[in-house]
C-alpha cells in the first residue's frame, strides 16, 4: 500500500510538471499594455488588453491572438473615441463574450466619478478582431453603487442557470448584475434588486469568474497596480453570488522575473486543455507604473480543487 501511495504520488506530481510546462516567452507581444482578457474563439487564443499609456492616450483598444502562444497577429484600434463618443479617456479593462454568432466587447471608459459622464460601456461586431460599434451611445452602468467605482467588468455566463452576469467595480467594492440577453440593459434579480455587493476581503478591483467542476472560482486584484504589492487572490463558492471567502495569494511579484503582477484572466488552452492565467506585470527596476507587459502561465489546481501558486517565467 505504501508503495502505491508513494507511486500515485510521482504520478500527480508528474502530471503537475506537466501543466506547468512552457513553450513561449514572457512577455508574449511587445508594447506597454495591462488588464489583460483572454478569450478563446474555436483554436485561437485572443487577448485584450488596456493600452497602458497616460489616461489621455488611453482611447482605443488593440486585441491579439494566436494559435500557439508564440506567433501572434496584433490587431489595432478594434475600437477608438470615435466609436465611443461619450470617451475622452481611459478606455479600460475590455470583455468580450461571442453569444448567436456576435462578438459582445464590454469596455470602461473616462476613470468616471460621481456626477460625471463615463462607466461601463458595450460594443458589438461581426468579428473579433472588430471594428466594434457602441450599442448604446450612452454607459450601461455610470452610478456609482455600493462605493464600487464602475470599472473592471468582466462578463460570465452561468453554466447552470444560462443567465448572464456581469462582475465589475474598483474602489475595494465589487458588484453583481444580471445582464438582459442582448446586453443593452439590467434586469432586477427575484428580489427586486439591480446591483447586488459581493466584495470578498482584501478585494481591490479586477474581479474575474471561473466554473469549474461544480465549483466558482471567484478571483480579483489586490493591492497598487502601480506598485510591486499588487497582487491575485481567491475564493470558492458554490453559487455564483458567494459568499465568497478569501483563500489565499496565487499571482504576486517574483523578485527574479517581474512585480505588481495581476489583473488577470483566465482562458482553457484549445490545444492541451490546461488552463492558462493571462496577467499584466512589471519589468524589474523600472518605476514607471504604466510600463505593463502581457505574460501567460499555467494555472494548476490541485487534486482537492485549490488553486496553486503561479510560477512566473
Amino acid at each position: 500500500m505504501k508503495k502505491f501511495l508513494i507511486l500515485f504520488a510521482g504520478i500527480l506530481a508528474l502530471a503537475a510538471c506537466a501543466e506547468r510546462t512552457v513553450s513561449w516567452p514572457n512577455p508574449v507581444f511587445q508594447g506597454w499594455y495591462a488588464d489583460p482578457e483572454g478569450f478563446v474563439d474555436g483554436k485561437t487564443i485572443w487577448v485584450y488588453p488596456t493600452s497602458s499609456l497616460p489616461y489621455g492616450e488611453q482611447t482605443f483598444l488593440d486585441a491579439y491572438s494566436t494559435k500557439d502562444l508564440v506567433h501572434w497577429e496584433k490587431h489595432p484600434n478594434i475600437i477608438t473615441n470615435e466609436q465611443v463618443k461619450w470617451v475622452w479617456q481611459a478606455l479600460w479593462a475590455p470583455s468580450i463574450v461571442k453569444k448567436d454568432g456576435m462578438y459582445y466587447l464590454f469596455f470602461a471608459g473616462n476613470d468616471v466619478h460621481e456626477g460625471e459622464v463615463g462607466g461601463i460601456g458595450v460594443a458589438c461586431s461581426a468579428r473579433p478582431e472588430g471594428p466594434f460599434e457602441d450599442m448604446l451611445g450612452r454607459p450601461l452602468i455610470q452610478e456609482i453603487v455600493n462605493g464600487a467605482q464602475p470599472i473592471d467588468q468582466f462578463v460570465f455566463q452561468d453554466p447552470k442557470s444560462g443567465e448572464w452576469y456581469m462582475y465589475y467595480g474598483g474602489w475595494r467594492h465589487c458588484n453583481i448584475v444580471r445582464l438582459a440577453p442582448d446586453f443593452k440593459s439590467l434586469l432586477p434579480f427575484e428580489d427586486g434588486s439591480i446591483y447586488k455587493e459581493i466584495t470578498p476581503e482584501g478585494y481591490v478591483e479586477g474581479p474575474f469568474m471561473l466554473y469549474k467542476d461544480g465549483k466558482y472560482y471567484f478571483m480579483w486584484s489586490e493591492g497598487n497596480w502601480t506598485q510591486a504589492d499588487y497582487h491575485v487572490a481567491y475564493a470558492i463558492a458554490d453559487s455564483p453570488f458567494g459568499p465568497f471567502r478569501r483563500e489565499e495569494t496565487i499571482l504576486e511579484t517574483d523578485a527574479s522575473i517581474g512585480t505588481g503582477a495581476g489583473h488577470h484572466s483566465v482562458v482553457k488552452d484549445p490545444r492541451t486543455g490546461g488552463y492558462l492565467i493571462v496577467y499584466h506585470r512589471h519589468p524589474l527596476n523600472d518605476n514607471d507604473g504604466n510600463h505593463r507587459l502581457v505574460c501567460i502561465d499555467p494555472l494548476v489546481f490541485t487534486p482537492d480543487g485549490k488553486i496553486e501558486p503561479v510560477r512566473m517565467h
